[in-house]
């Protein structure tokens, strides 16, 4: 989350006309992330997110993250619930831009991660999981292996700056996974961007899993490798301990299959592949002297290195 937008309060007010939530009594930027524009809203009614898309957001996938969300909430997942404007829609336009107002939920993210974490981030994914089956609609994954390998492949140059030889082994990463990649895994709608600044708590409760805009159709158990790699790691050191919490509660609710375990280790080299991968693009894309961070890629080269060894799914906990 960012403010690339910024709004004035005529702008503020212009848009909360068009719904029956009341007037703006604040509305402050959030700076965190990198994605889009967030606002905190609070009216008479209560708090709110007010979400302004940008970059990579297409603007046709918005109604499919809205009726993720409207199912999640809908059947008592802690999720943002969209709010509908007066005319019915839950999408409307501020700045010229898309924009959806959600529901605010409490809690904030954790700064460390605890073991306890990783167990709450496997029940609640596979949770997720399985409330959203039979979701109607679906939405193509853009950041699976032709996503990865488009923005790796004219920025390795970049990746080769940043560390002596890691452009070639980032080539020979994607051609291991591209050569071991299953597409008959099972496979429903994941949220694909589970991370830590991603996930709520309010002492040792899970209030929230929010940023639904990456979500997608793929395959359930790169969810998971998704989360390993997010959570499970201490700098460029897997945490087999943790591993072990997040998959045992995952599977708890949803138990994984033999294909899904053979597979985890190509899931969890191909999900390190695709966060290097966005986050190289955004270092080499953001300006001297921009008010955005980008994220460090070498973050996701060291945990490549992790990967490169593992072989098996024990390897990471299961």
């Amino acid at each position: 989350m960012a403010v690339y937008t910024q709004l004035t309060p005529e702008d503020v007010a212009a848009l909360l006309a068009q719904y029956d939530i009341g007037a703006a009594t604040s509305c402050e930027g959030i700076a965190e992330g990198v994605e889009n524009t967030n606002y905190k809203l609070t009216t008479p009614n209560g708090r709110y997110i007010l979400t302004i898309f940008e970059k990579r957001v297409a603007e046709a996938d918005l109604p499919f993250f809205i009726a993720v969300m409207e199912r999640l909430a809908a059947r008592g997942f802690p999720a943002p619930k969209p709010i509908a404007a007066r005319a019915g829609a839950f999408l409307t336009r501020v700045s010229g831009k898309p924009a959806a107002i959600v529901s605010f939920l409490d809690g904030v993210w954790p700064r460390q991660t605890a073991l306890w974490h990783c167990a709450a981030i496997g029940e609640t994914l596979a949770r997720m999981h399985v409330a959203l089956a039979g979701l109607s609609g679906s939405r193509q994954n853009a950041l699976s292996i032709a996503g990865w390998e488009t923005l790796l492949a004219p920025r390795l140059a970049e990746a080769e700056k940043l560390r002596p030889g890691l452009a070639e082994s980032v080539r020979q990463d994607m051609a291991t996974v591209r050569a071991a990649w299953r597409d008959d895994l099972p496979s429903g709608v994941i949220h694909a961007d589970l991370f830590p600044d991603n996930a709520l708590f309010a002492g040792d409760t899970l209030t929230g899993v929010i940023d639904f805009y990456f979500a997608c159709t793929d395959a359930l158990a790169y969810d998971l490798a998704v989360c390993l790699n997010a959570w499970c790691f201490d700098g460029g050191t897997y945490d087999l301990e943790r591993g072990r919490a997040m998959i045992a509660a995952y599977e708890s609710v949803r138990p994984l299959s033999a294909l899904e375990r053979e597979t985890l280790p190509t899931l969890a080299r191909g999900a390190a592949l695709r966060f290097f991968a966005t986050r190289l693009a955004d270092w080499a894309a953001t300006p001297a002297g921009a008010t955005v961070t980008p994220k460090d890629p070498l973050e996701y080269a060291d945990k490549l290195a992790f990967h490169r060894a593992a072989r098996e799914a024990p390897d990471y906990g299961a």
